[in-house]
């Protein structure tokens, strides 16, 4: 589709001659070249004959439906964008529209300027889906944080158990550190999955606070409170069709869990400020880097939540579990940040690649990651030495290793704490075992590792 600034081929569908006029006019004074049709039966034969960048769509063609339009476009036409004009607009029609595969909505009576807006916003998402698109294909094909290859035997259960699960709607509870994985084995479950095809949609339980996670997970009325200045369709109603993983579903505020329990139960939820009930066809999933069950012990999360969300349990193995994945990840990050940055060929040196043994990864698969890109930016040749790597076990036999801090040196407290832990979680096997030695709980440690870039 072109871009904003260029020619679009637009087809026009309206059983009103004015309004067909109008715009047709506005249209080409704008460059843009424009067919117009006044019943669906003439749009669906036009659409046949040729192609088109953005179709407008009235919503009811005399006796016909609009709505019934939007799929026959969009099977004719898949990279079509379909914006749906009304005199009888309403939330329940956006969705319905939306749900059908329309991209934006305009409201009668509209003007030229809102016209304009609506092609800049369709527009806009067509060159954001291209993009994705060439961003996805360079990484399943470069990128080693999606490729799922490993040696490791509970790696590879826990790959097979997500295969199993993958054609089914189970909800399955994601377990692991952070760092390991959680979410890209989500993303392959939904890959897998007959859901393919439609939304995957994240959303963070500790990145909100109560109220405002409510209306992101299920939307807002315009009004509901203060700064509501429109409608929030929500995340459950974006994922309509598809896949919802909940991020880290420990931290998910008490009060909000009768809601949620509500909606994987019955499929039925309402948005902040409307007592409608609506109803979503939306696959759960659910990631966590702390144990559940104490928390359901200290009265933080519902026991029927849990027993909701864990129909199959996944483990995510730490990497100091997959020593025999170390060497083949950092060598595909390795690649892969290489020709990021410019110095395709780079390699490991053997004193590295020993470096990389020792480290205990505290932070799992994304501190593998950050240390070996980091490395890579920094390389001048075409060899990675250990000291570019910046882990434990890096010294060399000439750079001897320097003093690490110690009780008494004159450093902020910020930066003692931080170093503690992370030597803490070096040592331990678990982020529960770690939490008990620091004497804070899990969710404590979990923001102090994000606070700090663990």
């Amino acid at each position: 589709m072109a871009t904003s600034t260029a020619s679009l081929d637009i087809l026009l569908v309206d059983d009103e001659p004015n309004i067909r006029r109008m715009m047709t006019l506005h249209l080409e004074s704008r460059g843009h070249r424009v067919r117009a049709a006044a019943s669906a039966g003439e749009a669906a034969a036009v659409s046949g004959e040729r192609s088109f960048d953005v179709a407008f769509v009235d919503l009811r063609l005399g006796t016909e439906s609009g709505l019934d339009l939007i799929p026959r476009l969009l099977a004719a036409a898949p990279g079509l964008k379909v914006v749906v004009i009304t005199a009888y607009a309403s939330v329940e029609t956006a969705v319905e529209a939306m749900r059908r595969g329309a991209a934006d909505y305009l409201e009668k009576p509209f003007t030229p300027a809102q016209i304009d807006l609506s092609l800049e916003k369709v527009t806009a998402l067509s060159r954001l889906e291209r993009k994705v698109q060439a961003l996805e294909g360079h990484l399943a094909e470069a990128d080693p944080a999606v490729d799922l290859d490993s040696a490791s035997p509970a790696m590879q259960a826990a790959l097979s158990l997500a295969r199993q699960a993958a054609p089914g709607d189970a909800r399955v509870l994601l377990r692991g550190e952070s760092g390991t994985g959680k979410g890209v084995v989500a993303h392959a479950i939904h890959a897998w999955s007959p859901r393919r095809d439609r939304p995957f949609v994240t959303i963070s339980c500790p990145a909100l606070p109560a109220e405002l996670l409510e209306s992101e997970l299920f939307g807002h009325v315009r009004g509901a409170f203060t700064g509501a200045g429109r409608d929030n369709l929500g995340r459950v109603a974006v994922a309509e069709g598809g896949t919802l993983l909940l991020d880290e579903i420990g931290d998910l505020p008490l009060a909000l869990q009768p809601k949620l329990l509500r909606f994987i139960q019955d499929r039925e939820y309402e948005r902040v400020g409307d007592p409608t009930p609506r109803h979503a066809d939306v696959r759960i999933l659910a990631a966590t880097n702390q144990a559940l069950e104490p928390a359901v012990a200290a009265g933080r999360f519902r026991e029927d939540l849990l027993y909701r969300l864990n129909v199959l349990t996944i483990e995510i193995p730490p990497l100091r579990e997959r020593p025999q994945d170390l060497l083949p990840l950092a060598r595909r990050f390795l690649a892969f940040f290489g020709r990021d940055y410019g110095k395709p060929g780079l390699t490991l040196a053997p004193s590295a690649e020993r470096a990389i043994l020792a480290h205990a990864w505290p932070g799992n698969v994304r501190e593998l990651r950050n240390a070996v890109e980091r490395a890579a930016m920094l390389a001048q040749g075409p060899e990675v030495g250990p000291e570019l790597l910046m882990v434990k076990g890096t010294a060399t036999a000439t750079s001897p290793e320097p003093r690490g801090m110690e009780i008494g040196d004159l450093l902020p407290l910020a930066a003692v704490e931080e170093e503690h832990i992370k030597r803490v979680l070096a040592r331990t096997s678990s982020l529960k075992e770690a939490a008990e030695v620091l004497g804070m709980d899990q969710a404590t440690l979990w923001r102090r590792r994000k606070q700090y870039g663990m």
